[in-house]
């Protein structure tokens, strides 16, 4: 699964692609190691923090919440990310609502 619980709330594993023709979820993506990730597309160019910025709005977006509970702990300048969803009891619920209305199995 591309995301778990922890302490703070629930941690997501993106794989991130920039620079693409249109915004939106693309599936998974399993690593050689074996661990899965969410791909996700931007608009934006991974310059200056765009990329991370307009993931950050989707996500806020797409799930309701607002940009301040979604933060990047892991892979702020590489592709595969870790954001954390915190302070939030219902982000898992969202979450799965989400991805089964986009098609992405869980």
């Amino acid at each position: 699964m591309f995301f778990e619980k922890c302490g703070e709330g629930i941690v997501l594993r993106i794989r991130l692609t920039p620079n693409a023709s249109a915004r939106g979820v693309k599936g998974t993506f399993t690593d050689g190691d074996g661990k899965m990730f969410l791909r996700i597309q931007v608009v934006s160019v991974p310059e200056k923090g765009k990329a991370n910025k307009e993931l950050v709005s989707y996500l806020a977006k797409e799930l309701r919440f607002p940009k301040s509970v979604f933060e990047i702990v892991g892979g702020e300048l590489d592709r595969y990310k870790r954001i954390v969803i915190s302070g939030r009891d219902d982000a898992e619920d969202r979450l799965r609502g989400w991805l089964t209305k986009e098609g992405i199995e869980l």
